[in-house]
């Protein structure tokens, strides 16, 4: 799925823009498996290697990795460089759903 279908095909979409370089990129996989353990039904999650598509990560104004992105209806609505632990991401995120 690419990126402006699965924007267009869910309600909330969760990004992860990534790099396979990136040591925290790998850091923050566990933690986004924890997210999506409990917030699976309400958002989907669609990853971003930027270094394989860079022109989205420029379209979005991706400026370091990892950037966590997550967008309604097709539209930005939160964003946030970096990462947290799984609940207070879990937290964040549940106030938008």
């Amino acid at each position: 799925m690419t990126f402006s279908e699965a924007l267009s095909a869910k309600n909330f979409v969760l990004v992860d823009f990534y790099a396979t370089w990136c040591e925290p990129c790998k850091w923050v996989e566990p933690i986004l498996k924890d997210v999506m353990i409990s917030l699976s039904e309400k958002i989907h999650l669609h990853k971003v290697d930027i270094d394989k598509l860079p022109d989205i990560a420029k379209e979005n104004h991706v400026l370091s990795v990892p950037t966590l992105m997550l967008f309604k209806d097709g539209k930005e609505i939160w964003r946030m460089r970096g990462f947290d632990t799984a609940p207070a991401l879990i937290s964040t995120l549940g106030k938008f759903l």
